[in-house]
């Protein structure tokens, strides 16, 4: 009886894989691989490697890359020091950090959006203070930082969380045996934290490689990423799904890789990661 009602209570969560994960899956990887007659090819899947697809993807890569490691560079320090507060304090502090997450994804774009403008709060601030404008809209600069705003929380927490799970034993050990603060850092906090850093990692830089909505919104179309390229794919006048679904399949492998990569670190801190 309790086996049956298990499977009950499992049931929409099933029917939600089957329905929003499994078949788009497989819609996708049917359409990566056949043409618009039916017939096997892997030319849709090797359409990556086209100069028009492959630049895009370098400049998400790199971008991404820019992104998570401002993120990590924001997140490590103010980690560290949120979790030598107390709970109650800390807890209050870090939902202030993720406080902008309850708001709509799109207007914390358009906030951006009218800071950077030309004539934008950032810009009348500078005028002010009898600086000269500093023009980023349509720029990979406004990008990186629309980006690296909206994805930040996803760094914060999980190193955070890392952190705080860090006994306080080990560290008043490595003092007691003379160990300096940059050695604790290096030896004891950095390896214990790893797994909450990597998972991290994965969380920023997996989703602002296929990102292509702040790209429209804050590069005016001027920047064009490998996810403005899928969207096209699908959704322009000559939409092609096949294209576009060969194009997402090299990405969902990059998303297979970090995953992988984040299961091999997460081993570290007990195993009950991704998997």
């Amino acid at each position: 009886m309790k086996k049956l009602g298990s499977r009950l209570l499992a049931g929409p969560y099933v029917l939600w894989m089957v329905l929003f994960t499994i078949i788009p899956l497989c819609l996708i990887l049917y359409n990566a691989f056949t043409n618009i007659d039916g017939g096997f090819t892997l030319d849709n899947v090797a359409a990556i490697t086209d100069y028009v697809n492959a630049k895009p993807l370098f400049l998400s890569l790199g971008m991404s890359l820019v992104v998570t490691l401002a993120c990590f560079l924001l997140s490590f320090p103010l980690a560290l020091v949120l979790s030598k507060y107390s709970k109650n304090k800390n807890s209050i502090i870090v939902m202030i950090f993720i406080l902008p997450m309850w708001m709509n994804f799109m207007l914390r774009t358009l906030a951006w959006r009218l800071i950077l403008l030309n004539n934008g709060f950032l810009n009348r601030g500078l005028d002010i203070l009898g600086f000269d404008p500093v023009y980023l809209m349509n720029t990979k600069a406004a990008i990186i930082l629309g980006t690296a705003y909206d994805y930040f929380p996803f760094m914060l927490l999980p190193i955070y969380n890392a952190l705080v799970k860090i006994d306080k034993d080990v560290i008043n050990a490595a003092k007691d045996l003379g160990a300096t603060s940059f050695i604790i850092l290096k030896r004891v906090i950095l390896p214990l934290s790893l797994p909450g850093i990597v998972s991290g990692i994965t969380m920023v830089f997996v989703p602002s490689m296929s990102e292509f909505v702040i790209a429209d919104m804050l590069g005016g179309g001027k920047v064009y990423l490998i996810g403005n390229a899928i969207e096209q794919a699908f959704n322009s006048g000559y939409a092609d799904v096949h294209l576009g679904s060969g194009l997402s399949l090299s990405l969902m492998g990059l998303i297979i890789i970090s995953m992988v990569i984040y299961k091999f670190f997460d081993r570290g801190e007990g195993g009950h990661g991704l998997w």
